[in-house]
């Protein structure tokens, strides 16, 4: 793989050239963050690290990431934006899982060619967006093969037909876990090396229906209490992914001496090498059963947790 990132290196410098500039968005994952990586050791400061908040993060994630670059990679050119408000406007009443990745990606681009204008201001040699793809992602959006069937868009692979930039995306033909060997390759942190793939959507696509406010500020407490329990079994670095999952379905439960109505959170636990293909992980019943209970005692507006057991094939890892 040491070859592989000298080569890459190279390629990027050949590409922009020794004057234009690069921008890229950063989702505090691992594929954004090795291509980050990647691309400022090629050019420097003249790469632009744009950190869109789209209001689908994880609980605390604009902050976390902000701290990780600012202050412990020390990016000069790093750029924080707070959207959430245009993406929710335009999420608003939206159900299909295929349109809420259609206006994200869209919103996405719109936000990074809005803030291009700007730092053009002062950069007027601003001309390549990079991008985190890699390869599975191209698979399933059907961008290797002129017969492959589509399973479902990702955002990174959504782009307006007018969009003025050029991309680059030097991850395109490389797996998750080569990506990952690469990024201890060029001296990423750990808590970026070994954190779980995040969808670039967010936590649009683990809401199913409708995304409300409330509904994603329940997700974010129930997915905190499910890390944090998974991590302190000791199991975190050996899953792909321990996310939950907002189910848009109300039943009857107890609470003390009182009757509630609330939703159903589904906990989605995986292993994989390649995310080509998953199972489900075979927890202990113990931990299972301490997870639920924390969600359901300490997120209020649940009471009911489930624990998905299928595997990819025939399900894929996200719900949407």
């Amino acid at each position: 793989m040491e070859d592989w990132v000298q080569e890459a290196i190279k390629k990027v410098q050949q590409e922009v050239g020794p004057d234009k500039r690069v921008i890229l968005g950063i989702s505090g994952g691992v594929d954004s963050s090795v291509t980050a990586i990647l691309i400022h050791k090629a050019i420097g400061d003249r790469l632009h690290c744009i950190f869109v908040n789209n209001g689908l993060l994880r609980k605390n994630e604009e902050l976390e990431v902000q701290k990780t670059f600012k202050e412990q990679l020390k990016f000069k050119n790093f750029h924080y934006v707070d959207a959430e408000d245009l993406f929710l406007g335009k999420l608003k009443n939206v159900e299909d899982p295929e349109e809420k990745r259609r206006i994200i990606g869209h919103t996405f681009i719109e936000v990074f060619e809005s803030k291009t204008i700007e730092l053009e201001k002062a950069f007027p040699d601003i001309k390549y967006l990079a991008q985190g793809t890699i390869y599975p992602d191209r698979v399933e959006t059907s961008a290797t093969s002129n017969v492959s069937a589509k399973i479902k868009s990702h955002h990174n692979l959504t782009l307006p037909e007018d969009m003025t930039l050029e991309i680059i995306e030097p991850l395109k033909d490389l797996y998750k876990d080569e990506v990952r060997k690469i990024g201890l390759q060029l001296g990423l942190p750990e808590n970026i090396i070994k954190r779980h793939p995040f969808p670039g959507p967010g936590l649009a696509v683990r809401i199913i229906g409708p995304i409300e406010k409330d509904k994603l500020s329940i997700l974010r407490d129930a997915d905190e209490i499910l890390i944090d329990e998974i991590k302190k079994a000791g199991l975190y670095d050996d899953l792909w992914q321990a996310f939950c999952v907002f189910l848009p379905l109300k039943t009857v439960g107890i609470m003390g001496d009182f009757r509630t109505y609330e939703y159903i959170c589904a906990i989605r636990v995986v292993e994989s090498l390649d995310v080509m293909t998953a199972n489900f992980a075979k927890l202990e019943w113990d931990l299972l059963e301490k997870i639920g209970t924390r969600i359901i005692n300490e997120v209020k507006g649940i009471n009911r947790v489930v624990y998905d057991i299928s595997n990819k094939p025939p399900s894929t890892i996200e719900y949407e």
